[in-house]
């Protein structure tokens, strides 16, 4: 019985832990290709399903999270050394906000959808790039205006506010250079 719950515990630890090679999408899907996590299959779904490509999908993850699945924002301190609040509810491997994952789990009816889960997680980028596409007219494969939506938001986004903060378009440019890149490194790796 004890040499069962090892091998279980030792397959759920497995589990948890986040991809160590992320700057290669293929390296990624390698580290996640079992059979009931097989994370190529789940982005390739929500590429069918929404239009968004499975390389942006993974570099919206990478720049969010660096695909750890229970990351979120660091706490401020107070007096400059107690630890704090935090300065958002980003959490998960997309770093959906409380509200925002509230909307998606309405409008999509994924109740049950958690932000710690890949295909979950993968899912609500792709519906948030979507309703991007639907709100403001960004075409499906532009990685950084998708990005930049997505950091801002839909309304802050179309008010053009994002525009001239340097670290969202920093961040927007260095997501579109990797979806470059795992797009081109999907193109190799027999996926």
């Amino acid at each position: 019985m004890r040499r069962i719950m090892f091998i279980a515990l030792l397959l759920l630890t497995g589990c948890a832990t986040a991809p160590t090679q992320i700057n290669n999408v293929c390296a990624v899907f390698d580290q996640r290709d079992g059979f009931f996590n097989n994370w190529y299959r789940q982005a390739k779904t929500v590429e069918v399903e929404y239009g968004v490509p499975v390389p942006i999908l993974m570099a919206t993850i990478y720049t969010e999270s660096g695909f750890r699945a229970r990351v979120k924002p660091p706490r401020t301190k107070l007096f400059g050394f107690i630890p704090w609040t935090r300065p958002s509810t980003a959490y998960g491997y997309s770093q959906a906000l409380d509200g925002t994952w509230a909307d998606y789990q309405r409008e999509t009816g994924r109740w049950t959808a958690r932000r710690t889960d890949f295909s979950d997680a993968v899912h609500f980028i792709g519906w948030y790039h979507a309703r991007s596409h639907k709100l403001n007219g960004i075409p499906l494969n532009d990685a950084y205006n998708l990005y930049a939506a997505y950091y801002a938001g839909p309304n802050d986004y179309a008010r053009g506010t994002w525009r001239g903060k340097p670290s969202i378009e920093r961040t927007a440019r260095r997501t579109a250079a990797m979806a470059g890149t795992y797009a081109a490194q999907l193109n190799n790796c027999g996926m």
